[in-house]
C-alpha cells in the first residue's frame, strides 16, 4: 500500500516555481532519506501537475504543510490517494 500525492498547479508553475525549488527539493530529498517517500516528479508536456508516492498517508500530509510550493501559491489544489499497490519493489504479492 501506498500513497499518491497528487499536486494541480498554476499557470507557468515551470517559471514561479524558480524560487522555491531548491527548498522543495531540499524537502523531498530528506523525505526519501527517511524512507518516507518513493518517488516523485512533475508531470510533463504539459506541465500541470506533480505526482509523488508516499509510504504513509501521514508523510504525504506533513510534506504538503511543509512544501514551499504550497506555502507560495503553486498549488492550486492537492489530493491524496490511497493506492493499493500489487506489483513492485518492497510489495507483497497479493495471494491468488
Amino acid at each position: 500500500m501506498h500513497f499518491i500525492l497528487f499536486y494541480d498547479v498554476v499557470d507557468d508553475y515551470v517559471t514561479k516555481r524558480v524560487p522555491y525549488r531548491p527548498q522543495h527539493l531540499d524537502l523531498a530529498r530528506a523525505a526519501y532519506d527517511r524512507g518516507e517517500l518513493v518517488l516523485a516528479g512533475a508531470l510533463a508536456n504539459p506541465a500541470d501537475g506533480a505526482v509523488l508516492v508516499f509510504r504513509d498517508a501521514k508523510a504525504a500530509e506533513a510534506f504538503v504543510a511543509s512544501d514551499p510550493y504550497v506555502k507560495n501559491g503553486l498549488v492550486a489544489r492537492w489530493r491524496i490517494r490511497e493506492w493499493t499497490t500489487v506489483i513492485g519493489d518492497g510489495i507483497t504479492p497479493p495471494s491468488l
